[in-house]
C-alpha cells in the first residue's frame, strides 16, 4: 500500500511540475531523459479464465509512465532531498537494471550514507553501461567522500574518456575532488 501511495505521489508530483522542468544539481536545465525500457509482450496461452484480463498498455503508454516516474523520483532527489521516498519510487518503476535508474538509486543511497548500497547500484549501472558518465562521476565522488583521492582521480579519467572535459559529470567530479563543491 505504501509503495503504491509513494508511486502515485511521485506521478502526481511529476505531472504538477512538468517532466522536462527539473534542474540538475550542476545547473543544467533538465535531466537527460533515460531511454525508456522496452515493452514486453504478454505470453498467450491456452488458459481459460472466467475473469477479464485488463487490456495491456501499449508501448508508448509504458514508456510515458516510466519517464514520469523517473522524473518524479529525480525531483524528489534533487529538488526535495527526499532520498528515501525517491529510492522507493525508483524501485517501484520495476527497472532496477536500467543504468539511469540504478545510478539514481546509488546516488540517493550515498546521500543517505549507505555506501555499500551505493556501490552495489553503481556497479549494477556500470555492468549495463560501462561508459555511463554520470555513474562514473558519482562513483568517483563515492571514493572522494571516503578519502580515496587516488581512486577518485582514476574515475575522473574514466569520465573524461566517456564524455570529455566540458561535460557536466566531469566538471562535477573535478570540483568534488578539488573540494570546491560536494554532491
Amino acid at each position: 500500500m505504501r509503495k503504491t501511495r509513494l508511486l502515485a505521489t511521485a506521478f502526481a508530483l511529476s505531472a504538477a511540475m512538468g517532466a522536462a522542468d527539473f534542474a540538475l544539481a550542476a545547473g543544467e536545465s533538465s535531466p537527460p531523459p533515460p531511454e525508456p525500457p522496452k515493452a514486453q509482450t504478454p505470453s498467450t496461452g491456452n488458459q481459460k479464465t472466467t475473469t477479464k484480463k485488463p487490456k495491456p498498455k501499449n508501448s508508448s503508454s509504458i514508456q510515458e509512465d516510466f519517464l514520469k516516474g523517473y522524473h518524479a523520483a529525480y525531483a524528489l532527489i534533487y529538488d526535495k532531498g527526499d532520498y528515501v521516498d525517491a529510492i522507493a519510487a525508483l524501485r517501484a518503476l520495476g527497472h532496477d537494471d536500467h543504468p539511469d535508474v540504478a545510478t539514481l538509486i546509488g546516488y540517493a543511497s550515498r546521500k543517505l550514507g549507505r555506501y555499500d548500497d551505493a556501490k552495489y547500484w553503481y556497479d549494477k549501472a556500470l555492468a549495463v553501461d560501462p561508459n555511463h558518465a554520470t555513474t562514473l562521476s558519482y562513483y568517483g565522488m563515492w571514493y572522494a567522500e571516503q578519502g580515496n583521492q587516488l581512486k577518485a582521480k582514476d574515475y575522473l579519467e574514466k569520465v573524461r574518456s566517456a564524455c570529455g572535459l566540458e561535460c557536466s559529470p566531469y566538471k562535477q567530479l573535478a570540483a568534488a575532488i578539488a573540494g570546491t563543491v560536494t554532491y
